[in-house]
């Protein structure tokens, strides 16, 4: 048996071994879901469980309030003491949704990272002799689902020292990752009583009716792949009061950044049009990051699918290729060589549902630790030959240079 498989074989039996250990740290998380910023729970949870193994050295507030830093090694190489280390990075998330807890499933993406981190050290341990010296790094990324933690991570310079990442979200096998943005728009109007005198009113909320349908018949005429869709927030306070104010929230998709700003100005132009009907002042605004689509590494995406049909993990014919949601991580893919799979949790629900919220809390452990080892089995074959690191650097040199060249006017 060659020297990967007995590290595979090994961080199989670790992940095994944990394994009571870890579906107790997803159902602590999933039993107290807490919203995006505010995830000190969990967070704290995630810290305990690196801390009790004292050969972790834990950063319990990095960089955000409920983010983290665990960080082992390095191990191996054989070019002499200041020898630089190859950092591998696995993600967790842990925030979950307003009404329905983790109807996303990130109390799983949690413990799929633990999981794969502590499986890779058994591995590293039993196998010393390797081409570079490696040490592993977990974070603990908070606020996917509103501020896009990791873009703040980013920023801070989390990765700046991480030279691969791995993370899997659990998803149904159509579920791909987009770019998204978030735009909020408030009309401005005048009260007035609604009966006696509407004359004198100007009525914010019919500005936010005609936007909200100028959207709707803009649909008609996007690409397929383009998602537009949003709520009203606020809408007035009483009947018999022309509202003078109302708030708009919505979402924009698109498989590529370049198609965004073609979408936003689509919509902008749709916002202002209901102003200028109504007579309302309009802002627009952009409250939070924008999200990237996932940089694609076909280096590593085979290797993790040859590892988790290993497994007995079944593959669509193309799995890279699905619609429709966003994730903080297509960001962190333009910082760092990465993969970021989505992985089937025994459910046919959808996720953001209150059925899927009970299936991972409840379904999913079988599913998530096969996920875990398959990271970190094919963070070991990129660990163990220079030959397929060199292979994922190049992909992602020659991913970020095509999109240069798409993005150049």
């Amino acid at each position: 048996m060659d020297k990967r498989q007995q590290m595979k074989d090994a961080l199989q039996l670790c992940v095994d071994a944990h394994k009571d250990e870890l579906h107790s740290l997803s159902r602590d998380i999933w039993t107290r879901p807490e919203l995006a910023g505010d995830e000190t729970h969990a967070h704290d949870r995630l810290v305990r469980f690196f801390s009790q193994d004292q050969t972790w050295t834990v950063d319990g507030h990095y960089k955000l309030p409920t983010a983290f830093r665990a960080s082992w090694g390095p191990v191996g190489g054989g070019g002499g003491e200041g020898e630089p280390a190859l950092n591998v990075g696995f993600l967790c998330e842990y925030d979950a949704l307003p009404g329905i807890g983790h109807g996303c499933g990130h109390n799983l993406i949690a413990e799929a990272g633990a999981a794969a981190a502590v499986g890779l050290k058994a591995a590293l341990q039993i196998h010393t002799e390797l081409p570079v010296p490696v040490k592993i790094t977990v974070l603990g990324t908070p606020a996917e689902e509103d501020i896009g933690g990791k873009i703040d991570l980013i920023n801070a310079g989390a990765f700046s020292d991480v030279d691969l990442v791995f993370m899997a979200h659990p998803a149904q096998q159509d579920v791909s990752f987009l770019p998204c943005v978030a735009v909020s728009v408030k009309y401005h109007g005048k009260a007035s009583h609604a009966s006696a005198y509407p004359w004198e009113g100007v009525n914010a909320l019919d500005a936010a009716v005609l936007a909200y349908n100028n959207l709707s018949a803009l649909r008609q005429q996007l690409k397929p792949e383009w998602r537009l869709h949003g709520i009203i927030k606020h809408g007035g306070v009483k009947p018999n009061i022309i509202p003078a104010y109302t708030e708009l929230e919505f979402y924009m998709r698109t498989p590529q950044i370049r198609d965004l700003c073609n979408l936003k100005a689509k919509a902008e132009a749709c916002f202002r049009a209901a102003a200028v009907a109504t007579g309302c002042q309009v802002e627009i605004s952009y409250p939070t990051h924008d999200y990237y689509d996932i940089l694609p590494n076909t280096a590593l995406a085979n290797l993790y699918e040859n590892n988790g049909k290993a497994l007995g993990i079944q593959f669509p014919d193309d799995f890279h290729n699905y619609l429709a949601g966003s994730t903080d991580f297509g960001n962190v893919s333009y910082e760092v060589p990465g993969i970021h799979p989505f992985f089937y949790i025994g459910t046919d629900a959808l996720n953001h549902t209150e059925e899927y919220t009970e299936a991972a809390g409840t379904k999913a452990q079988l599913f998530t630790l096969r996920t875990a080892k398959a990271l970190a089995m094919t963070a070991v074959d990129v660990v163990c030959c220079p030959a397929l690191l060199q292979q994922v650097r190049e992909d992602f040199r020659l991913a970020k240079l095509k999109l240069e060249k798409l993005l150049a006017p």
